[in-house]
């Protein structure tokens, strides 16, 4: 199979989300998958020329009772289980030249995070990564994964939560103005096991996050959280998919983002595929997004796709709109200033997803980020 073809998964029924490809040609932008992407500012990642090498440093602080190591590729004692899902994953998977492999062994609780960080200081160059996260059975951690500097990087996040076991994974794409971040993460999840994955982007030029959700056995739990922070020129896109093919699991999705400045755009999409076996299914996907200035553009699709009459519920939600001019008043009527009562509403608006993230000091840097961002577009409209 060349590096560019995925799995095609014959017993799968007919669905319009997420079909299986044999094949992952250049895409033109015409294709539902790419039609919101710049493809034009993706400096040829999804493209069929060879690119310049660049260089993207991942470290990891391992927390006491984890394993991580740096797998070169081909490796027999660390197997892959991932499948492409885009021309650019294609193009990650084929070519990176060694895998980060985080492993918690099975019956094992891990209280402290184990911090995966990922730097790049020059964006001239493309780098490809390979991340694998696996937990054995009945197993409990914590991963956080930060992206920080100037890079142009594309990578696949693999991630394995075994029966009964539990994963709070975090990751946070800090990037400077002028990164380019194309990501796939895909999540198996065991009978009875649970995954809390968050995504949280706030910096870079272009940002493009995929994570996909599966269960390999009943009772499986996933929780989707995400929140995110646009300002002029930025284009943050966050496309999930939640593959119910289990009887009895449950999906929670919850993505916030606000946005600021000319050209700000943000794209959301929320594929969940329940299939005929899936019975008993418990799913709701939410998107939220809170327009600051004229000119910034959210667009936010939810799909719900229900091919077996036996759920327990299954619905979805999204808006998007301009601070509550009544929220302000409010506000303004008890003495407070216009642009502190501003912040306070927008902090409102993200309160509940970061009160969720368990790290304190990332809860703290995420809040003060969105601070810095309110004030440079205070500052802007100001002058």
């Amino acid at each position: 199979m060349s590096a560019l073809q995925g799995a095609v998964d014959s017993t799968a029924p007919v669905s319009r989300l997420h079909a299986h490809r044999a094949e992952f040609p250049v895409p033109t932008g015409r294709e539902e998958e790419w039609r919101f992407t710049p493809l034009r500012r993706l400096r040829g990642l999804h493209g069929a020329q060879p690119l310049v090498a660049g260089k993207v440093h991942v470290g990891v602080d391992a927390a006491p009772g984890v394993t991580a190591v740096l797998a070169q590729r081909g490796d027999p004692r660390y197997a892959t289980d991932f499948e492409p899902v885009d021309r650019v994953s294609a193009t990650a998977f084929s070519s990176y030249e060694e895998a980060l492999v985080v492993t918690v062994p099975p019956e094992t609780e891990i209280s402290l995070p184990t911090v995966i960080s990922v730097r790049g200081d020059d964006a001239s160059g493309a780098a490809f990564g390979h991340t694998r996260i696996s937990l054995g059975d009945n197993a409990r951690a914590l991963v956080v994964v930060d992206h920080q500097g100037s890079a142009t990087y594309a990578d696949n996040v693999e991630i394995v939560v075994g029966d009964g076991a539990a994963l709070t994974l975090i990751s946070l794409q800090d990037w400077a103005d002028d990164a380019v971040h194309v990501s796939a993460h895909q999540a198996t999840i065991g009978r009875d096991a649970r995954l809390q994955h968050t995504l949280v982007s706030l910096g870079g030029d272009v940002v493009r996050m995929a994570p996909a959700v599966r269960y390999a056995g009943p009772g499986g739990d996933a929780e989707l959280l995400g929140l995110y922070f646009a300002d002029a020129g930025q284009h943050l896109e966050h496309r999930l998919f939640v593959d119910h093919a289990q009887p009895n699991c449950r999906s929670r999705v919850d993505y916030k983002g606000a946005l600021q400045g000319e050209a700000a755009h943000t794209v959301w999409i929320g594929d969940v595929l329940i299939r005929p076996e899936a019975t008993g299914t418990d799913t709701y996907e939410r998107n939220r997004n809170l327009l600051l200035t004229d000119a910034a553009r959210a667009d936010s699709v939810p799909n719900l796709e229900i091919l077996t009459g036996e759920v327990v519920g299954a619905g979805h939600a999204s808006t998007s709109g301009r601070l509550e001019a009544e929220h302000l008043f409010y506000l303004m009527a008890r003495g407070i200033p216009e642009d502190e009562a501003r912040r306070l509403v927008i902090r409102g608006f993200f309160a509940d997803l970061i009160a969720k993230i368990g790290v304190p000091e990332l809860r703290d840097r995420i809040t003060e980020a969105i601070e810095a961002e309110l004030a440079a577009g205070i500052a802007e409209v100001r002058a």
